[in-house]
């Protein structure tokens, strides 16, 4: 498809409502990065800065695939999403961007719109690449922050929105979607990869073995769902925002340490995590490495501009998942 980006002539109406009639857009800058959502800088003429969110099909560049119907990180974008999230973190004290307009009826453009406060550039990934030192108290807030969001439980696991209405009464062990989520990204990316294909047995028959030795347990804390150091923004004054939490869910905790044990590596035992359980651990570490095989090798199929980043990622992932077997 022909993407088309928005221009500064494209919020005119939201600027003039949002900031009055004597302001104007003097820079517009997309932000690289994001794939489901556009995410722009505005730069205003009086030299403030805002931040916003844009839910449109021509800023998503994921492909639909097939799903598990009870995964509750299915579909993990949206308006709805972004404010049921919003909501839950900062009732939980997890510091977020201030959010200044949300925009679900089309005033100002053919898309859903958040207008959010520019936290600024400075992502924790580069800070930790630049400066250790220097990200140890970010870090250690950002530990108080998931610890806060892992013992806010909830009643069944599921997206927020969905609890709330009384939709998300589930029927099956977490542990059991996570399983077949995992099989249904091997068979997808074994359609794409014949190594995963020759070891497909051998990597199903892997998963159903962490699989049994997980035990029953009922206990759903507030996940993001694949948080990185490059989902949390550092302010001037050292305060970690967290951002892109519309995957945000009660489920088991484990998924969120999964990812963040491999997305900050050295780093992770800085952010003290509660007590984790070590087999529901293993299963859904095994099955992110699983997702992160089977979705890049699906958006390097499309325009994404980034494809050799993604074809690198699959390919890491694809030894390990080879590896473990």
């Amino acid at each position: 498809m022909t993407r088309v980006f928005l221009r500064p002539g494209d919020l005119h109406a939201l600027v003039v409502e949002q900031f009055g009639g004597d302001r104007r857009v003097a820079v517009l800058e997309r932000v690289t990065g994001g794939s489901k959502k556009g995410v722009y800088r505005l730069g205003l003429d009086d030299r403030s800065t805002v931040m916003l969110y844009v839910w449109a099909a021509g800023e998503n560049y994921w492909p639909p695939s097939p799903a598990v119907p009870d995964d509750p990180f299915t579909d993990a974008s949206g308006a709805d999403l972004f404010a049921a999230g919003h909501a839950a973190l900062t009732a939980a004290g997890v510091r977020v961007p201030h959010l200044m307009m949300l925009d679900r009826d089309g005033r100002y453009l053919d898309a859903d719109l958040a207008l959010v406060e520019d936290a600024g550039a400075l992502r924790l990934e580069a800070l930790l690449h630049r400066d250790p030192a220097a990200a140890a108290g970010p870090l250690s807030a950002l530990g108080d922050a998931l610890r806060r969001m892992h013992t806010t439980f909830g009643p069944d696991y599921g997206k927020l929105a969905a609890i709330a209405r009384g939709e998300a009464s589930q029927t099956r062990p977490p542990q059991d979607v996570i399983v077949d989520r995992a099989l249904g990204h091997l068979d997808a990316a074994a359609a794409r990869d014949a190594r995963l294909a020759d070891a497909h047995h051998r990597i199903a028959a892997h998963v159903r073995r962490l699989r049994g030795a997980v035990t029953a347990r009922k206990e759903y804390g507030l996940v993001h769902g694949e948080l990185g150091p490059d989902h949390v923004l550092v302010t001037p004054t050292g305060e970690p925002v967290m951002i892109d939490f519309e995957g945000l869910t009660y489920f088991d905790v484990e998924w969120d340490h999964a990812w963040l044990q491999m997305r900050f590596g050295d780093s992770y035992p800085a952010l003290r995590p509660v007590d984790l359980d070590p087999h529901r651990l293993e299963l859904y570490r095994y099955a992110q490495t699983l997702s992160l095989i089977e979705g890049p090798l699906r958006i390097a199929d499309t325009d994404f501009p980034d494809r050799e980043w993604m074809l690198d990622l699959a390919e890491h992932h694809i030894t390990k998942a080879l590896a473990a077997t």
